[in-house]
């Protein structure tokens, strides 16, 4: 009786100790990174500002989880750990993420066209799902921001006369190749991804859907996502988060979309999410585009984007230094806010650093 009483504590104590960690109400606090490494990551993410010029790497929040717990986190005033942070294009990746639960729930297949959800795509009747979301849409689309403003379509979409419905600017975009063929990145794209959810939900299933879908089922209470004049959520620049809120993302994602003892996006979504787009080129960009996600895999003699962070990293990036990395191997989460403006942030030297400290922390 003994005996057998022991082995039942012997099994209770070792699945407690070997449950994962899921953030309920809020994030635990796990074991906190310290040491000369941290030193070194915080003398390269918060470096002094200066608020004149703007120059230089100006991170306004630093979060990194680790196997679920907080293990690290940094605001720079008046960012704090409960500031919803203008993600800009890792609204891409959320939207991914929400269509993802659409996916699951049999609403679409990845090789639906577009124009089926979304009528003003018929000009374009060969574009799919898929094709919007590897950013190779076909359509002549310009992302220029401060280099080329009067030549720029991201622009012309967001500030002036596309503004009211986006989604449309983009449909109304001529096209430069065959759809699927051609890597193009494109903010048009990713608000096609949007209309085309719409189309799919209905205009009353649609306002409420990535609350519904996602954010209230991870607990998340920060986000805000604006929308268009016609009512379409700007999938490309303008979803809200805390650094907290989004990590919940980043763990689900590094969880192979299940959260607690739900499975909440497919997991074959995923792994469409993280597989690299065939066509694409080295050189193209820094990173190589998944399924609205940024790859740390090669694809086409393309090398590590991110050299010193393992090759199974992935990412959701935005304009100025925003970046969300999931890092499934290791257990890691990192959110990294900012307003970076000269381009001297380097992700490779972030991952780096955070890695760093993290392996001095489970050095024995």
């Amino acid at each position: 009786m003994v005996k057998g009483l022991l082995c039942v504590a012997l099994l209770l104590f070792t699945a407690t100790v070997f449950a994962e960690a899921w953030p309920t109400k809020d994030w635990s606090q796990g074991p906190q990174l310290s040491g000369p490494a941290v030193k070194a990551l915080e003398d390269y993410a918060f470096a002094p500002r200066n608020e004149v010029t703007r120059e230089g790497i100006r991170t306004d929040a630093l979060l990194v989880i680790g196997d679920g717990q907080i293990i690290y986190e940094r605001y720079a005033a008046p960012v704090t750990a409960s500031t919803p942070h203008l993600t800009w294009s890792i609204s891409k990746s959320l939207m991914a993420t929400v269509l993802g639960v659409a996916y699951g729930e049999e609403r679409f297949k990845l090789s639906d066209p577009v124009a089926r959800f979304y009528p003003p795509m018929k000009q374009h009747p060969d574009i799919t799902l898929a094709d919007l979301l590897h950013w190779a849409s076909g359509l002549d689309w310009q992302e220029d921001y401060e280099y080329a403003p009067l030549k720029s379509s991201v622009v012309a979409m967001l500030y002036t006369r596309g503004r009211a419905d986006m989604a449309e600017f983009a449909a109304n975009t001529e096209s430069f190749s065959a759809p699927g063929q051609v890597f193009r990145y494109s903010s048009g794209d990713s608000n096609l991804v949007s209309a085309a959810l719409k189309g799919m939900l209905g205009p009353k299933g649609y306002v409420d859907y990535p609350w519904a879908a996602l954010f209230t089922p991870l607990g998340i209470r920060s986000a805000t996502w604006e929308s268009d004049a016609n009512e379409t959520f700007v999938a490309s620049s303008y979803a809200y988060l805390s650094a907290r809120d989004l990590a919940r993302v980043g763990l689900l994602m590094a969880r192979d979309g299940r959260w607690g003892e739900r499975q909440l996006l497919p997991k074959a979504w995923v792994d469409f999410n993280r597989q690299p787009f065939e066509h694409y080129q080295a050189g193209q960009d820094e990173a190589v585009p998944g399924g609205h996600w940024w790859l740390n895999r090669g694809a086409r003699g393309a090398a590590r984007a991110w050299p010193d962070a393992p090759a199974d990293t992935f990412a959701a990036l935005g304009h100025w230094g925003q970046a969300l990395y999931v890092l499934p191997d290791e257990g890691l989460v990192i959110v990294r806010y900012a307003d970076d403006r000269d381009g001297s942030y380097r992700h490779n030297e972030l991952l780096k650093r955070v890695l760093a400290a993290v392996a001095r922390q489970v050095q024995p």
